[in-house]
């Protein structure tokens, strides 16, 4: 009988404010269920969109530097706000030592794949320079809307079905009719996406594309740390919480979502 060959061992880390970083760490998990991980939030400090630019760098940078201690193989910045406002913060104290990914809303295939395309996103992201620059640059010739999400990150983070659905459906209101892709621009949304599209075409019509960040983030995340994925690979991947820097189990809202439940059966795994 073939002997399957061991892999080298593979750690990744993950910062947010919030449960944010679910999607990616279970994409990770799911491309390398060996893989060790590390979660890094920041519940005192969170949410860090209201924040001033150094503010959101200063708490990134410390929630980094926890995770940092645990020798990761690459960290990924699991939060558009922080991707914008902390990661050459972040990358000149980890780099090259620690490489980091930050998170860019899908914009780019979502537009390739034709138009219209809603990007939904915080308040405080819809309409900022960044996302104009983002549409802009990768937009093409698609017809984009930009649509603020009032509440929706909150609601997830606080695992509150009710304001879930209202935010949902007030930002599904938002939508034009008729677009083709949804590009989710907070990694909160990617945790209720199938919500999203329910919502964005109600009535039985066809339901858009979601674009979400989680798994490209995860497979670059990978190919940094000289990883190949691997599906098929042990489940002995180890789980290491920290919430604001002091060691945790996964907070229990994580449980709401199916990649806060794939977390916490693969972490339990004996």
């Amino acid at each position: 009988m073939a002997h399957r060959l061991e892999l080298p061992a593979v750690k990744i880390a993950l910062v947010d404010s919030g449960i944010g970083l679910l999607a990616a760490a279970a994409a990770v998990r799911r491309a390398r269920p060996d893989a060790d991980l590390v979660l890094s939030s920041d519940p005192d400090g969170m949410p860090w969109g209201p924040r001033a630019a150094d503010d959101i760098a200063a708490r990134a940078l410390a929630c980094a530097r926890a995770a940092a201690a645990f020798g990761p193989d690459a960290l990924i910045v699991a939060c558009n706000t922080a991707s914008v406002h902390a990661l050459p913060v972040l990358r000149a104290e980890l780099e090259p030592g620690v490489p980091v990914i930050g998170t860019v809303p899908a914009v780019k295939p979502a537009a390739q794949g034709g138009g219209p395309v809603a990007v939904w996103a915080t308040p405080a992201t819809t309409g900022s320079p960044y996302q104009r620059r983002l549409i802009a640059e990768f937009g093409r010739d698609a017809q984009i809307v930009e649509v603020p999400c009032h509440g929706l990150a909150d609601a997830v983070e606080g695992a509150q079905e009710h304001a879930v659905d209202t935010a949902v459906a007030a930002a599904a209101g938002l939508t034009p009719p008729g677009v083709r892709s949804v590009v989710l621009g907070c990694t909160h949304y990617e945790l209720v996406g199938t919500r999203i599209r329910a919502a964005v075409a109600p009535d039985g019509g066809p339901r858009p594309a979601l674009y979400g960040s989680a798994g490209a983030v995860a497979a670059q995340a990978l190919r940094r740390a000289g990883a190949a994925p691997d599906p098929e690979a042990p489940p002995t991947g180890t789980l290491t919480v920290l919430l604001s820097g002091r060691a945790a189990a996964l907070p229990e809202a994580a449980g709401t979502y199916a990649e806060g439940r794939l977390l916490s059966a693969a972490s339990a795994l004996p």
